[in-house]
């Protein structure tokens, strides 16, 4: 069982997204090739499948954390391109609560922790071994053990691209 919770795109973003992303331009949506086949859906948190209506959006998520925690990340707002189901897809049903999404052994990733104002506050380089689980708890372990860390984004190496958040859990 994971330690932690990966959160997906809210709904409330995910409906705005839909219309015009987070670069200002509208949402085109298309139907999953093989190509796309695969590829993270940041709004259930599991591989597209080929013939799904889908849509590439640019999406701030640090952008998106302040605003409902009253930070201001300043510089550190970046945004960048997630997949989306074009239409509401209900959010996260198929996962296994024993894995985390997205956690290919041997993939590379890196879990960038931000602090309450928004601003990077370090991370850390992680390849997946074979029980990823595992690796990614021991991540989010150090990430929290800082108590100014307030939430950590995973990330693809290869795209820079948002994979999921974790928030700080709520003290016991």
């Amino acid at each position: 069982m994971t330690r932690y919770t990966a959160r997906p795109i809210d709904a409330a973003a995910l409906k705005e997204l839909r219309t015009t992303d987070d670069a200002g331009m509208p949402c085109a949506p298309y139907d999953a090739t093989g190509d796309d086949a695969g590829s993270p859906l940041r709004c259930c948190l599991r591989p597209i499948r080929e013939g799904e209506r889908i849509a590439l959006v640019s999406y701030a998520p640090l952008r998106r954390w302040a605003a409902s925690a009253g930070a201001r990340p300043g510089a550190y707002d970046e945004q960048g391109p997630v997949f989306i189901h074009a239409d509401d897809c209900g959010g996260p049903t198929d996962g296994d609560p024993d894995r985390y999404p997205f956690d290919r052994p041997g993939a590379l990733r890196t879990v960038r922790r931000y602090d309450g104002r928004g601003r990077i506050t370090g991370g850390r380089l992680l390849e997946l071994p074979a029980e990823p689980t595992t690796a990614f708890d021991a991540a989010f372990d150090e990430a929290f053990g800082d108590p100014d860390v307030a939430l950590v984004h995973v990330r693809a190496v290869e795209y820079g691209c948002l994979h999921f958040e974790v928030r700080r859990p709520p003290a016991p």
